[in-house]
């Protein structure tokens, strides 16, 4: 018995065929030469069949046309309008493939990876090499996506719902969550879900970092339309700092904490130039810490602390958190459980 042909693969197949047929093909000659069609149980089944991937190459923006023998009226037969279809040629300067090779790198880490790496590999293929010394010293790096970003991508795909256990950031409640997953956003170094929930019957933004075990589908697939007119900025939670980190840093390190540090009491956004240590002996120190004399206070607005303690715990020692006191005690509760990683080692 003949494997059965997937959807995908015949649509593919059908189009490989429209587009490099001399003159066009008769539904005829599509059931018996295309890979897939003679799954059909009858010519009803191949009419319905056929019907739908026409439909379906349409939307995706095949540009299928209906072609009509002059000579016979009643001889017909389907192409791809090639000149239509083709893309002009992409061409990209030497600089130019740098700066997309430099972007790429973005996504070493995380679930895309391997579409930014194949994409990269057919680019230098075809296109110019990319200029060394144009991005010297610059590396790209984002947050990586939680567990959760992977199932949720392919439910947006699939318009499929998708059921997780929640950690509501107001409240600390856990609860368990349907959604229609519209779309996946970054904001303020974190990714968040769009979506329908459906027991609340309404639009609701989830960040994937308070998604806790599995994201399950649930439902069909192919069971809900994203809406066009999604506001995204009515859905996602304001910009405005989540608090203000009073720090003592060591001389020339945390370089983007400091690039985000702020005057005392100032709003965020204005820069504080050059090292400024005034103050620093009368700033007392942690408990268990040494003088802060020969480290620099910095004050860096934060938006979501448990990502702020993320952040600094990555620079040890040479960072050390004077307030909030929650903040510093996340820190403190990451360095320990590296501690404890290492004597379990030795």
């Amino acid at each position: 018995m003949a494997q059965r042909v997937e959807a995908a693969e015949r649509l593919l197949d059908l189009v490989i065929a429209l587009t490099h047929t001399p003159r066009w093909m008769t539904k005829q000659q599509i059931r018996s030469q295309v890979n897939g069609y003679a799954d059909a149980a009858s010519a009803e089944a191949f009419e319905r069949m056929f019907e739908r991937d026409k439909d379906l190459l349409r939307e995706l923006g095949v540009p299928l046309v209906l072609v009509r023998d002059p000579a016979h009226d009643d001889d017909l037969g389907y192409r791809v309008d090639t000149e239509g279809y083709t893309l002009p040629p992409v061409s990209f300067t030497p600089a130019e493939v740098g700066v997309l090779s430099l972007a790429a790198e973005v996504w070493q880490d995380a679930a895309l990876h391997a579409s930014a790496r194949r994409a990269m590999t057919k680019l230098r293929a075809v296109g110019p090499a990319p200029d060394p010394g144009a991005h010297t010293g610059l590396a790209l790096r984002v947050r990586g996506p939680e567990p959760a970003f992977g199932p949720l991508l392919a439910a947006i795909d699939a318009r499929q719902a998708v059921t997780f256990t929640y950690r509501a950031a107001s409240t600390g409640q856990v609860t368990t969550r349907t959604v229609e997953p519209w779309r996946i956003l970054s904001r303020d170094r974190g990714w968040y879900l769009l979506g329908r929930d459906t027991d609340r019957q309404a639009p609701r933004a989830f960040r994937l970092s308070r998604i806790q075990g599995r994201v399950r589908p649930t439902g069909p697939a192919g069971a809900f339309t994203v809406p066009a007119d999604v506001d995204v900025t009515a859905l996602l939670p304001a910009r405005s700092p989540a608090g203000l980190a009073r720090l003592a840093v060591l001389p020339d390190r945390a370089a983007a904490l400091r690039a985000r540090a702020v005057p005392d009491g100032a709003a965020p956004g204005r820069a504080v130039v050059g090292p400024d240590r005034r103050g620093a002996d009368e700033t007392p120190a942690p408990a268990g810490e040494g003088p802060l004399t020969d480290r620099d206070l910095l004050t860096v607005p934060f938006s979501d602390l448990e990502i702020a303690a993320e952040e600094i715990a990555t620079y040890a020692d040479g960072v050390l958190v004077l307030d909030p006191p929650e903040l510093r005690a996340a820190v403190v509760r990451r360095l320990r459980a590296v501690t404890a990683l290492d004597d379990g080692d030795a």
